[in-house]
C-alpha cells in the first residue's frame, strides 16, 4: 500500500499516511486537533482545511473527514477548525462547603522505628504495621508483596528511619510504598474533571490543600464526536475503544506532565488522583464498554468505580499511587453531578435549592437536606458550539457577549482572549439573542425582523444577522447568526428549563418555593443572567437566589481528594440521589413545547421582563 507524506500547518508536523486514508484520520495520528463534533460523519462542517499538493500553489477548502489522501500534501487547519486552548478561569471559585476533615486519600507518614532486639523480636513488617495502627484511625487492608520483598533491605539501610505511603481503600488503607528517610513533606495530588468538551485539573499539595496550579484544555476525544452518543457509537468500531481511552488518558498525561514541570514536582511524588465526570467518560476513562448506556433499560457497567492503580487506567503517577473515580448516579447522571451537589452543599441546604448544569446534556438536581431529585435534558450541542453556523467552544477567539445599538444596528462585543473573533461561543449566543429581543431585531419565536440594514441577508435558508464583517474577523466569512441557529438555541434552552419545570411540578412544588439556584460549569461562570433569564433559559426568580459555583465538578473533586470524608460523603449523596427519566413523563413534551418561544408561552412565568 503506497504512503503518502502529509504536512499539517501551522503546527508543523508530518506523518507518513496510507493512501486513501481521510485527512482527519490522518491529523489524529500525527496529534493534530481538528474540531469534529460529528465524530467523522460529513455533517457537521466544523472540520474545514485548506489543501494542496506538496509544493504546488492554489489551495482548495474542504472537509478534513471526507478528503482522502492520494498525494503528498499539505494541510493548513483553519482557525475556526482549530482546537485551542481553553479560557481558564482566573479566579477560584470559593467553595460553599468548607466542613470537611483534613484527611487527604493518599497521605505519608514518617517513622524513627525502634531496633528489634530479643526483647522487642516483632518481624519488621509488624514492627511497621504497629507504627502505622498507633499513628492513624483506619485499619490497614494489604500490602503489595513488592514493598515486603524489599522490606527488609531497605529497613536496615535506612537506620529504621522511613516514610509510608498510606492509600484509602473502600474499609481502611493500603500500604502503598516504604520510602527511605523523610520524604513526608513531599505528597501532592490531583483532581480532574473529564467533561465531554474540556477536561480540567489541578495540582495540590497534600499536605497542606494549597492549589499550586490548574489547567484545562480540549479532550482529544472530541475529534472522535461532539457528544458522548456519538463517542459510544465509535467506541464499538474496531479498535474505537482503546483510541477514546489513549485520548483521554493522553490528554491527563500531558497536562500532569505540564503542572509537574511548571511546580517542579516529582511524578513520583504524586500519589493519588480524583477523578470526576458523566458516567460515558469515566467508562472510557478505564476502558469499559459504555455500550448499554444507550440501549434500554440504559445501565451502566457500573456506577461505583473501585479505587484502582493509576497505571491501571494508563494515568502516569507514581506506579503504586491510586485513581479513585467520583460514583454516577445512572447512565445520563455522572460524579460529576454528585461533585457538584458535593460542593454546592445543596445536600444539607434546609431551603429548597437546585443545582443546575448548563450544557449539551443539561443535569439538573432538586432538593435539600431530605431529598435530591436528579433529571438531564438533551438540550443538544448548541450551548458547546456544534451544530450552529459560526458556533465554537469557549476558548481563544471566541464572542462570549455582545451589546447591539438599536438605532443602526452596529455591534460591539468582547472575545475570549481579546483577539479577534473566530466564533461564537455558548455564553455568546445568549446575549446575542437577548440582544436581539430587547431591539426587535428578531419576534418571539425567533425569526430575524426584515429590516433594511447591512448586517441582515436573506439567504436560501432564511435570514442572518452578521455580529462581525470577516474583515474584523479571522476568518475567511462573516461571522453570523442564522434563523437556524436561533431555532437550535431555543430549542437547547427550552429543553433545560422544561427539565427544571418538570422537576419542579413532579415534587408538587412551585418555582417560588426555590430559595437558590446554582449555577455550575464553566460554561455558567461567563454566563449573564439577566440575559439568560430573558431568553427563557433561567427560571424568573430574584436574581440574589442565584449563585454561580464555576467548576462545581472539579472543586467536589478536589474535596475528596484532600478528605476521606468528603469521599465517604459523594458515596451517599449518589446513593441519596433519584434519577427521574423525563422520557417517563408524559408532561415533558409539552413543557417543552410551551418554552419554544423567547422568553415562554406563558408570560407570566416571567414577572420581572418587560416585553
Amino acid at each position: 500500500m503506497r504512503k503518502f507524506k502529509v504536512r499539517f500547518y501551522p503546527d508543523n508536523k508530518t506523518i507518513e499516511a496510507a493512501e486513501d486514508t481521510n485527512i482527519l484520520s490522518a491529523a489524529i495520528s500525527c496529534g493534530v486537533n481538528i474540531n469534529s463534533v460529528c465524530g467523522g460523519e460529513g455533517v457537521c462542517g466544523k472540520c474545514k482545511v485548506a489543501v494542496s499538493k506538496s509544493g504546488e500553489q492554489g489551495k482548495n477548502v474542504v472537509l478534513a473527514c471526507q478528503a482522502l489522501i492520494k498525494s503528498d500534501l499539505d494541510v493548513e487547519v483553519l482557525p475556526e477548525s482549530r482546537l485551542n486552548s481553553v479560557e481558564i478561569e482566573s479566579k477560584e471559585t470559593p467553595l460553599l462547603n468548607k466542613t470537611f476533615k483534613h484527611f487527604p486519600l493518599s497521605s505519608k507518614l514518617y517513622f524513627e522505628l525502634p531496633e528489634p532486639d530479643l526483647k522487642d523480636s516483632l518481624s519488621d513488617l509488624d514492627r511497621l504495621y504497629r507504627a502505622i495502627n498507633k499513628a492513624q484511625d483506619l485499619p490497614l487492608v494489604q500490602a503489595g508483596l513488592s514493598n515486603i520483598r524489599e522490606l527488609g533491605e531497605l529497613l536496615r539501610k535506612s537506620d529504621w528511619k522511613v516514610t509510608v505511603v498510606l492509600g484509602k481503600r473502600e474499609n481502611g488503607v493500603e500500604l502503598l510504598l516504604v520510602e527511605p528517610g523523610d520524604t513526608s513533606v513531599k505528597n501532592f495530588g490531583l483532581s480532574f474533571d473529564i467533561g465531554t468538551t474540556t477536561i480540567s485539573g489541578q495540582l495540590v499539595d497534600l499536605k497542606n490543600g494549597t492549589i499550586l496550579g490548574t489547567r484545562a484544555t480540549y479532550n482529544k476525544q472530541a475529534s472522535f464526536g461532539a457528544d458522548v452518543i456519538t463517542r459510544i457509537i465509535y467506541a464499538k468500531k474496531d479498535g474505537g475503544l482503546d483510541k477514546l481511552h489513549d485520548a483521554v488518558s493522553g490528554t491527563i498525561n500531558t497536562m500532569i506532565k505540564e503542572l509537574s514541570l511548571e511546580h517542579n514536582v516529582d511524578l513520583n511524588d504524586i500519589t493519588s488522583i480524583v477523578c470526576t465526570g458523566n458516567t460515558t467518560m469515566i467508562h472510557l476513562l478505564l476502558r469499559i464498554d459504555p455500550s448499554n448506556i444507550r440501549r434500554t433499560p440504559y445501565i451502566p457497567t457500573l456506577n461505583f468505580p473501585p479505587v484502582v492503580r493509576a497505571s491501571e487506567a494508563g494515568i502516569n503517577i507514581n506506579p503504586h499511587g491510586l485513581l479513585y473515580c467520583v460514583p454516577s448516579v445512572a447512565s445520563y447522571i455522572g460524579g460529576d453531578t454528585t461533585s457538584g451537589v458535593l460542593s454546592s452543599g445543596l445536600y444539607k441546604e434546609k431551603d429548597l435549592s437546585i443545582l443546575i448544569d448548563i450544557g449539551t446534556n443539561g443535569e439538573i438536581a432538586l432538593g435539600n437536606q431530605d431529598f435530591i431529585i436528579a433529571a438531564a435534558a438533551s438540550a443538544g450541542p448548541a450551548f458547546e458550539g456544534s451544530g450552529v453556523t459560526c458556533g465554537m467552544r469557549a476558548s481563544l477567539g471566541a464572542i462570549q457577549s455582545v451589546k447591539i445599538n438599536t438605532l443602526d444596528l452596529s455591534v460591539s462585543y468582547n472575545t475570549i482572549g481579546d483577539t479577534k473573533p473566530v466564533g461564537i461561543c455558548g455564553s455568546g449566543y445568549i446575549s446575542i439573542i437577548s440582544e436581539m429581543l430587547s431591539g426587535k431585531i428578531i419576534d418571539k419565536s425567533g425569526k430575524i425582523i426584515a429590516l433594511e440594514n447591512k448586517r441582515i441577508k436573506n439567504t436560501d435558508l432564511g435570514r442572518e444577522f452578521i455580529v462581525a464583517f470577516k474583515e474584523e474577523s479571522d476568518t475567511i466569512e462573516d461571522i453570523v447568526i442564522t434563523e437556524a441557529d436561533i431555532e437550535n438555541i431555543k430549542r437547547a434552552k427550552a429543553a433545560i428549563y422544561a427539565a427544571t419545570a418538570i422537576l419542579i411540578k413532579h415534587m408538587d412544588l412551585e418555582v417560588s418555593d426555590i430559595k437558590k439556584v446554582f449555577i455550575a460549569g464553566g460554561f455558567g461562570t461567563s454566563l449573564d443572567i439577566e440575559s439568560a433569564i430573558k431568553i427563557g433559559l433561567l427560571p424568573d426568580l430574584e436574581r440574589k437566589r442565584f449563585n454561580f459555583i464555576g467548576n462545581s465538578a472539579l472543586s467536589g473533586a478536589r474535596q475528596m481528594l484532600l478528605s476521606y470524608q468528603a469521599d465517604k460523603e459523594s458515596e451517599e449523596i449518589a446513593r441519596k440521589i433519584t434519577y427521574f427519566d423525563l422520557s417517563l413523563d408524559a408532561k415533558y413534551m409539552d413543557e417543552y413545547m410551551a418554552a419554544l418561544f423567547f422568553p415562554h408561552t406563558n408570560l407570566q412565568r416571567f414577572p420581572s421582563l418587560k416585553l
